[in-house]
């Protein structure tokens, strides 16, 4: 009788085996590497996009409030709302600002008198003055400083109290003129109200009524005036005897003639903000960064958001 023969293996794996082995570890490792860097991608794309909502919200919220309770009067010469774009637009000259504008107008806020309105701090009055501008400094110190990692694109809030307004700017027929040194109390850190704006822009929308040719029919258009665009000027006081620009009206559509658009009433305000993530405002700050890899880190870290706002009737 035959005893069975068995092969004999010594422990242990080949070298086949191992390579093999090998070979679908690293393809293993390398999706998940590649599944991670994605996931954490999606969720600093999603954690910037939440904070750049919030800051616009922010922004958003509290000037569409103080224009929802704009002010005015006919049948004077005042000025009633004033807004320029800023000839210095804010942040260093390797990264400046595109578009920001400077907005006093009077609004009867519901804040003034530090919201204690009919208590001790109530002298009378609701009409406020508020006024609104972008800054690039430190939030925190409220200066700016060239050697410092803490400047951003900093919104800022004045609001003037009714007794003091009624006082220093009611009436004026230069607006600005008379908030005078009152720019520099804007800029103070307890009238912060968010950060990294990297631009706003304000479209004010103005009905105007034309006379039909021939017909003595007339006909209301709306035309839209952005500060800072090409053409449609920098500067527009609503005044109570109609409203000024600098905007060529050869640039609007639809074409109007300077005596209608004067004439024009002031409905609307279109409010245009682009938030940058705080990766952004950091990476921005290096001097030696080509321009073009400026240009892609605002394209691929900026957020744009715009709400428009109905103002009450004169």
């Amino acid at each position: 009788m035959k005893t069975p023969q068995f092969s004999k293996r010594t422990g242990g794996f080949t070298l086949i085996e191992l390579m093999v082995a090998m070979a679908i570890t690293a393809v293993i490792v390398t999706v998940l590497v590649s599944i991670t860097g994605i996931a954490l991608d999606a969720w600093q794309r999603g954690r910037a996009e939440i904070r750049a909502s919030r800051q616009a919200k922010s922004m958003l919220d509290t000037m569409a409030k103080d224009f929802e309770s704009f002010v005015s009067r006919r049948g004077n010469n005042f000025d009633w709302l004033y807004a320029k774009v800023i000839d210095d637009l804010p942040g260093p000259s390797v990264n400046q600002s595109t578009n920001a504008a400077k907005v006093i107008f009077f609004t009867a806020a519901t804040d003034r008198y530090d919201g204690q309105i009919g208590g001790d701090k109530d002298l009378g009055g609701d009409v406020s003055c508020v006024a609104y501008s972008l800054e690039y400094q430190d939030p925190i110190s409220g200066e700016e400083d060239a050697n410092s990692d803490s400047n951003s694109f900093v919104l800022y809030r004045l609001l003037v109290d009714p007794k003091e307004t009624f006082d220093k700017l009611l009436g004026q027929e230069d607006l600005d003129g008379a908030f005078g040194t009152k720019t520099n109390d804007l800029k103070k850190p307890q009238n912060f109200v968010c950060e990294n704006i990297y631009q706003f822009t304000l479209t004010f929308q103005v009905d105007v009524t034309q006379q039909s040719g021939g017909t003595g029919t007339t006909t209301t258009v709306p035309v839209r005036v952005t500060l800072g665009d090409q053409g449609a000027g920098k500067e527009l006081r609503m005044r109570g005897d109609g409203i000024k620009t600098d905007a060529s009206v050869g640039s609007l559509k639809p074409s109007v003639s300077p005596e209608e658009l004067k004439a024009g009433r002031l409905t609307g305000v279109e409010i245009g903000v682009t938030v940058l993530s705080d990766s952004a405002i950091i990476r921005l700050a290096t001097t030696n960064l080509d321009q073009k890899v400026r240009e892609k880190i605002i394209a691929q870290e900026s957020f744009q958001y715009s709400r428009t706002v109905e103002l009450p009737g004169m």
